[in-house]
């Protein structure tokens, strides 16, 4: 029988880059390029740059909320 996740361990709070591209399913650059254009936040921490992932839910409302393509 499979182990149940433990309900006291969260998701993290910032992901990596890498992380937020997998989520997104899209490319490491292109996460750059979503947060130089403003539309993704991001931290810098020593050096080291994570995206929220309150950011990441953000961000999909926004695409969520434009008009569709014809």
């Amino acid at each position: 029988m499979a182990e149940s996740p433990n309900p006291l361990i969260s998701p993290p709070l910032l992901l990596k880059v890498e992380e937020a591209a997998r989520l997104l399913n899209i490319g490491r650059t292109r996460v750059f390029d979503l947060i130089r254009m403003g539309q993704l936040k991001s931290v810098k921490i020593f050096g080291a740059r994570r995206v929220p992932l309150t950011s990441i839910h953000a961000y999909i409302e926004t695409l969520l909320q434009e008009p569709e393509a014809a």
